[in-house]
């Protein structure tokens, strides 16, 4: 059995992102952001680390999305 923990994000980001997912396959904010998150991972583990050029393109690209502040 998979077990869970919990990640806080504000409330406005979070009915940002609400209104953002609707129409798409994520049927919640975690939804989306397990799936942000596994495609980090996995990107950082295929290529055994990520650079800071690689990190700061994410998080503009998140940031772009509306996901980061």
């Amino acid at each position: 059995m998979t077990e869970y923990t919990t990640v806080s994000i504000p409330k406005d980001l979070s009915e940002r992102v609400e209104e953002t997912i609707e129409g798409t396959s994520f049927s919640s904010t975690s939804d989306l952001v397990r799936f942000l998150l596994r495609s980090i991972v996995i990107q950082h583990q295929k290529q055994g680390s990520l650079s800071e050029a690689e990190f700061d393109e994410i998080t503009d690209q998140l940031r772009d999305l509306g996901y980061l502040e």
